[in-house]
């Protein structure tokens, strides 16, 4: 669960990195994501989301 908590703190950081460096970048990205239909975000997160669980996976093993 420690490791879960340091995980998201580190989300939460590198998040708030990119925003305060890049704000206008951000908005624009974020503008941008609009155009990006549902089922190509799905995928998109569901390849992030594997490829998360593998570099994970072989870390810990």
């Amino acid at each position: 669960m420690k490791e879960l908590i340091i995980a998201f703190g580190l989300f939460l950081f590198i998040e708030g990195i990119l925003y305060a460096i890049f704000p206008s970048k951000m908005k624009s990205m974020l503008k941008k994501l609009e155009l990006v239909g549902d089922s190509q975000l799905r995928s998109g997160g569901l390849i992030f989301a594997i490829i998360g669980f593998i570099i994970i996976y072989y870390i810990k093993g």
